[in-house]
C-alpha cells in the first residue's frame, strides 16, 4: 500500500510540475513519507483509506491532509538536519512525525484542546521525540522558541500572520495557503533573505480548513 501511494504522489508532482516548478521530490522528502506510517494517524474507520491520496476526516472539522500536499510543503521548506520547524495546525500529527524525519526539532500549534492532547500522546506513543506540541492559536506563533528555519501553516489564512513572519529565521522558508474558507485558496511560498526581506510566490490551487483563533 505505501509502495503504491509513493507511485501515486510521485505522479502528482510530473502533473503539476508546470505549476510548483517540481517535476519530483527530493528523495529524502520520499522516504520520511516511506517511513511514517499513516494508518497510525486516521481514524479507526478510515484505516482502510489510509494509503489512498486524500484528506480524511480526524475529528472536531479538521483533516489529515493528503499525502501529495504533505510531500509538496515539506518539499518547499527545503529543510536540514539542524533545521528547527513550527508546523500550525498540529492535527493528527501526521505532517510533524514527516518533518521529524527531516529536521532536528519540530514544534506544532494545535488550538483544538482534544486534538493537541490526543496528538501528543499518539506522537509519544509512536516514538516521535523530536516533536513537542502546544495547545496555543496557530496565529501568534511561538516566539519564546523563535526564529525558525521554516514555518508550515495547515490552515488557510486570509492573509499572512506578521507574527509568523518575525518568527522566521533569516534565510528561512515559510509555506502556507492563502484564501477564504470554502472559496479558491493558494498555496503559497514565502522567503525571508540574509537582509530580512521578504518574497513571496504562489506555488498551486488547494482547499484546507481555515486557520482559526482570535487572528
Amino acid at each position: 500500500m505505501m509502495k503504491q501511494l509513493l507511485k501515486m504522489i510521485a505522479a502528482e508532482a510530473r502533473a503539476t510540475a508546470a505549476d510548483t516548478g517540481r517535476a519530483a521530490f527530493s528523495p529524502r522528502v520520499m522516504q520520511a513519507l516511506a517511513d511514517v506510517p499513516r494508518h497510525d494517524y486516521v481514524l479507526e474507520a478510515d484505516r482502510a483509506s489510509a494509503y489512498l491520496d486524500r484528506p480524511l476526516p480526524i475529528g472536531h472539522g479538521q483533516t489529515i491532509s493528503q499525502p501529495y500536499i504533505v510531500a509538496l510543503m515539506t518539499d518547499l521548506l527545503e529543510v536540514g538536519l539542524t533545521a528547527k520547524v513550527l508546523e500550525v495546525g498540529a492535527g493528527a500529527g501526521y505532517q510533524a512525525a514527516v518533518l521529524a524525519r527531516l529536521v532536528r526539532e519540530v514544534h506544532t500549534l494545535e488550538i483544538v484542546p482534544e486534538l493537541a492532547r490526543a496528538c501528543r500522546e499518539r506522537l509519544a506513543g509512536l516514538g516521535v521525540t523530536n516533536v513537542q506540541v502546544h495547545e496555543r492559536d496557530g496565529a501568534t506563533g511561538l516566539p519564546e522558541e523563535a526564529p525558525f528555519d521554516g514555518v508550515l501553516v495547515a490552515a488557510a489564512a486570509r492573509e499572512v500572520p506578521g507574527a509568523l513572519v518575525e518568527q522566521l529565521a533569516l534565510g528561512g522558508r515559510m509555506v502556507i495557503p492563502l484564501g477564504e474558507p470554502g472559496a479558491r485558496q493558494e498555496l503559497v511560498l514565502l522567503e525571508k533573505d540574509e537582509r530580512g526581506e521578504v518574497s513571496m510566490r504562489g506555488v498551486l490551487a488547494v482547499r484546507f480548513v481555515p486557520l482559526t483563533g482570535e487572528r
